[in-house]
């Protein structure tokens, strides 16, 4: 099973990391740990894990803690938490632009990798829907994307509700006949998937990049109107003179967030995490490993040490 939460609670230390480290490299400022949040996805564990073990080679104290993906922002203003690895513009970025209002958080920058988080369909689909990815087909296609739950209309497969995405008010404003229920993980929602390609059935779902099923699975994103601010926050925007959200889902970076205090207190370690970079293709072949290839989340990240070692060095240096 394909489990982003398989290592929610990662044990042990990446021992190859510190083998290769030799000594500090960073002036540790304080021996208070930094806190460093886990989510529910494989790519955000792996990110995170690699962050925190570059900076336990320069000599810091690591601490990960699991934390709701929005409702982070409370720990991250208040200090009790301190750096958040990905933030996806795709879901992100009002809670992103509400807590930088409060000067209590610090956007770090890029991490290098660009998201797409849309509804898409594997492409064998296209044979019951020609006139697909064009949105406007789904209307002519609802009972081709049905289930008996959800007959005559289609079913759409949202990710967790604490994902946001704006998937309910979507369908709402477009208009749409179809039905959304959401996946309650990350692994129910890619177990569906891997069921209904096996079998050629019908499924239209949550998909993102960097992640493995874009890679192993042919298939399409749905082309909806194209996302501006305004969709989102002016509801006389669009085809819907009405209601927000006619439009896709905004694509962009994921971005690296963390307490503003971290600059002060921890230097060095902010430094390292605006430092930090990786690109979607490195992401996405890790989360093969891991998800795809059974190997544990420490060994993938060792492995990534290893054969980055100049280049981490570079970060805490």
């Amino acid at each position: 099973m394909f489990n982003r939460m398989r290592a929610a609670v990662i044990g042990g230390v990446v021992a190859a990391s510190l083998a290769i480290s030799g000594s500090a490299w960073a002036v540790v400022e304080s021996k208070d740990p930094i806190k460093l949040t886990l989510h529910d996805w494989t790519g955000q564990l792996l990110t995170t894990r690699i962050m925190g073990e570059v900076l336990k080679a320069a000599g810091y104290n690591i601490d990960y803690v699991q934390a709701d993906y929005i409702a982070q922002f409370a720990g991250l203003e208040s200090g009790d938490l301190h750096v958040a690895m990905e933030m996806w513009e795709t879901t992100g970025r009002d809670a992103m632009d509400a807590s930088f209002k409060t000067g209590k958080t610090e956007n770090l920058g890029e991490t290098g990798m660009q998201a797409i988080e849309e509804w898409w369909y594997p492409l064998y689909m296209k044979e019951k829907c020609p006139g697909l990815p064009d949105w406007k087909a789904l209307n002519e296609c609802a009972e081709a994307f049905s289930v008996p739950e959800t007959a005559p209309k289609g079913r759409y497969l949202g990710a967790p509700v604490t994902w946001g995405g704006f998937d309910d008010e979507r369908v709402e404003a477009l208009g749409l006949d179809y039905e959304v229920i959401h996946a309650g993980t990350d692994a129910a929602l890619f177990a569906e998937l891997e069921s209904a390609y096996q079998r050629q059935a019908p499924i239209l779902l949550w998909v993102y990049t960097p992640h493995w099923a874009p890679v192993k699975y042919e298939g399409e994103w749905v082309e909806f109107p194209k996302y501006t601010a305004e969709c989102y926050t002016d509801p006389s925007w669009g085809s819907n003179k009405n209601m927000a959200y006619d439009c896709g889902k905004p694509r962009g970076p994921i971005w690296k967030v963390a307490w503003a205090g971290l600059k002060g207190k921890w230097p060095g370690a902010h430094k390292a995490v605006k430092a930090f970079n990786v690109s979607n293709d490195e992401m996405s072949a890790m989360i093969v490993n891991a998800d795809l290839e059974g190997k544990d989340l420490d060994a993938v990240v060792a492995d990534w040490m290893k054969k980055n070692e100049s280049r981490w060095k570079a970060w805490i240096k």
